[in-house]
């Protein structure tokens, strides 16, 4: 998916320190015009724009809006498509075409440039999901272009169901290949279940409720805020004080230790890198191909200018210990 922000801001990534359960609430952003559909962004933000090498969570719907986003380009991360509602047709210049369904992951891998575009495809279920970007490490930035397609058999816990696409948990495994560690995992839990799951005490991990009363740990979490749970825990309990049947997804990974600047749809290391993926972007330059099979208007998506100053790394605050993020 792009970041359709007409002024998009640049974001410096790091890891920032955190104890306990810290709730990210999300902002809006509309993707598109006048009829545009509403995203809610929990990441990046000002206060942390990391959980391992996830760098980008959108939860969008269940909504009646049209997805509908010409081929744009992406540098340095990979997408992970993961629906719960509604059906999105995928297009790219690696020449994938493909269906994005709930319940199936569709991973790709921008590498040094790609270009796709995605349209929501009519159908009875509303639109309603999540896309999310992991950054690429320096060593693998530069890498080809790719595409992988899993479809995780439900894992069944006491009291859920866990579809695990990326990473291992629970018993469940992902063979898609990720360049650094990582997990994502779908955690649907019966009305009034506790689930205790056990970590890897290596990563940090966030928790993004979907649907459903659920507490992290004792902090409650509302629909489409983040939990996020620093490294060193070796074991987490959630729980759905509700009398319907909740959803989250869990996320997780290796504390990310290189600086990253994001801006618009590219991920790189500095203002210089920006600039040049922008005006290759905007010359029409071979590193990013082509998508055939677009039926828009707009043969490609034009990138928003860049912001008067020179893009530098905006610190992380710290945060204080035994506090909540609830902005």
């Amino acid at each position: 998916m792009s970041n359709l922000e007409p002024a998009p801001v640049e974001v410096a990534c790091a890891a920032a320190p955190g104890a306990g359960v810290e709730v990210l609430r999300p902002r809006d952003v509309p993707l598109g015009g006048p009829r545009a559909m509403r995203v809610h962004r929990t990441l990046p933000q000002r206060l942390r724009s990391l959980i391992g090498a996830w760098c980008f969570i959108d939860h969008y719907g269940p909504a009646s809006a049209r997805m509908d986003v010409p081929p744009h380009p992406h540098t340095g991360l990979q997408t992970v498509s993961w629906l719960f509602g509604g059906e999105v047709e995928h297009n790219d210049s690696a020449g994938v075409h493909a269906a994005v369904r709930p319940g199936e992951l569709n991973l790709m891998t921008a590498g040094a440039g790609i270009c796709h575009s995605e349209v929501s495809v009519p159908s009875s279920a509303a639109l309603h999901g999540v896309q999310l970007w992991v950054a690429l490490p320096g060593s693998d930035r530069d890498t080809a272009r790719d595409f992988a397609h899993f479809v995780p058999e439900p894992v069944p816990l006491a009291g859920a169901t866990a579809r695990v696409f990326l990473g291992g948990l629970a018993g469940g495994n992902s063979p898609v290949h990720t360049f650094t560690p990582l997990l994502g995992a779908q955690l649907d839990i019966d009305a009034r279940a506790c689930l205790d799951i056990d970590l890897d005490p290596a990563f940090e991990h966030g928790v993004l409720c979907d649907a459903g009363a659920i507490r992290v740990e004792a902090q409650p979490l509302t629909v489409t805020e983040l939990a996020y749970l620093g490294p060193g825990r070796s074991a987490l309990r959630l729980r759905n004080a509700g009398d319907e049947p909740a959803r989250v997804l869990l996320l997780g990974g290796t504390p990310f230790t290189e600086e990253l600047v994001m801006w618009w749809n590219f991920v790189g290391r500095s203002h210089d890198d920006i600039v040049a993926y922008r005006q290759l972007w905007q010359d029409g330059d071979e590193r990013f191909g082509a998508v055939r099979g677009y039926r828009g208007s707009l043969t490609r998506l034009p990138a928003p200018p860049l912001p008067t100053t020179r893009l530098r790394p905006r610190p992380v605050p710290q945060r204080k210990e035994g506090t909540n993020d609830r902005r």
